[in-house]
């Protein structure tokens, strides 16, 4: 009844086009019926866009009209949208279904030149490059109708459009990866270049690990582990026990590992391929390698020592012999707390000072007195000694309060209290009773 002019007397519903009958063969009536597919889907593609835009707007109409009736020229500038946004549909189309230059053929066998052959080989691998190429084709196709699509329509700049057509976004390269050049020749002359120059991967050196391997991958300096089981020690044994075991250990590394070392580089073929200019970077990986090998020695030895003293685990925990003394009126400890934490920490020390004099193979050729770094880092030392003193003065709680106990229990018996009660007592002259 109402003459005002909305979207629904504007557009009519639409309707497909009613097949096409012919008298054609079955295998014609079959590639008709796939292109005649073909067009129906492009026209239910377009007919489904152009209904979601017809409910976008009838929906805001409707609206509208519940809270005041539009005025004309808001409902024209709402039927130029709807144009604006159905012609750009209408051209994007048009523009996609236009063909696109097919990648070049040259350029996938140039990207195929740059894998190894060792990688293309068997039936998976190709499978694998065929998938590869599938996709870079795929994305090209992709980013070449995108390209195509933005320099030949330009899109409306409407919040409605945005709405309707959800695009995802271009593919991203990797950040830090730079692919302007290609890497391989690079790669080969720095690996060439470090065949060359890195001595670890000459046969002699190979060799000196296993000996390093073999002679110490199952053997410490010093091993408390069964110390427990020897019942309590006194601090004057327990550094005498360290500095014989660590000169008995250094002596057997002496006549095992380093004799071997020693024997290694007297034959010939110790230095095959070593050219004469590169003699002393190759000695000084052979002092680098030996030195790390001790190095590992040492600080697992401290660090199995210091594992002695866990706090959460005080099953191989060391027993020491401590007494405790009453002499010239006075009680203490023999020998003193700080005297058994000297005596712990001297330990370290004495793994520390073990394997500092063997000559590098270098000097032992040439006569001189170089030796080798076989320092243990001061990093490991200071970490040890903290370590342990953090757990000698936590397992030293119960000793302390022991003394403490005698102390409070007996000390006015020997601090002269008892002597002046009893003198207090007497000249008072009390009573046979109160003697008693």
């Amino acid at each position: 009844t109402s003459s005002k002019r909305t979207l629904r007397t504007l557009f009519r519903p639409a309707a497909l086009s009613p097949p096409v009958i012919s008298e054609d063969s079955p295998s014609q009536k079959k590639l008709l019926a796939y292109h005649r597919g073909k067009e129906e889907q492009k026209i239910i593609n377009q007919l489904l866009i152009d209904r979601a835009l017809e409910v976008y707007y009838i929906n805001m109409e409707e609206r509208e009209e519940r809270d005041a009736a539009p005025p004309i020229t808001q409902l024209h500038s709402t039927v130029r949208k709807y144009f604006f946004i159905k012609y750009y549909f209408f051209f994007k189309n048009c523009v996609q279904s236009n063909p696109m230059v097919p990648i070049q053929q040259q350029w996938l066998r140039s990207m195929l030149a740059m894998v190894p052959q060792s990688l293309m080989e068997g039936r998976d691998r190709e499978l694998l490059t065929e998938d590869l190429l599938k996709e870079v084709v795929k994305d090209y196709e992709t980013s070449m109708q995108r390209c195509v699509l933005r320099r030949a329509l330009v899109k409306p700049d409407l919040k409605e459009l945005d709405k309707l057509e959800e695009e995802a976004p271009l593919p991203s390269l990797p950040l830090g990866i730079d692919f302007s050049s290609t890497w391989q020749n690079s790669y080969i002359k720095a690996k060439n270049q470090i065949n060359s120059t890195l001595h670890i991967l000459h046969p002699t050196m190979r060799a000196l690990l296993d000996f390093g391997y073999t002679a110490f991958f199952n053997f410490l300096i010093l091993d408390f582990s069964s110390s427990r089981l020897k019942g309590p020690v006194d601090c004057k044994s327990l550094k005498t026990d360290a500095s014989l075991s660590c000169s008995k250990a250094e002596d057997k590394i002496t006549t095992t590992w380093y004799q071997r070392v020693l024997g290694l580089f007297s034959q010939p073929e110790a230095l095959d391929g070593v050219k004469l200019d590169q003699l002393e970077t190759f000695f000084n990986c052979v002092a680098v390698l030996m030195s790390n090998q001790l190095k590992e020695l040492l600080q697992r030895t401290t660090e199995a020592f210091v594992k002695l003293f866990d706090l959460e685990d005080k099953r191989r925990l060391p027993i020491f012999k401590m007494d405790l003394n009453f002499d010239e009126n006075r009680m203490e400890f023999y020998p003193s707390l700080q005297d058994l934490e000297e005596a712990i920490l001297f330990v370290v020390d004495c793994i520390g000072q073990t394997l500092q004099n063997f000559q590098t193979v270098r000097a032992w050729l040439m006569g001189s007195t170089e030796t080798l770094d076989a320092e243990l880092p001061a990093h490991i030392v200071q970490w040890a000694k903290s370590t342990l003193g953090e757990s000698i003065r936590d397992n030293l709680e119960g000793p302390k309060q022991h003394f403490k106990c005698y102390v409070e229990s007996y000390g006015w018996l020997v601090d002269g209290t008892a002597v002046e009660r009893i003198n207090r007592f007497i000249a008072e002259q009390p009573s046979f009773d109160e003697y008693t």
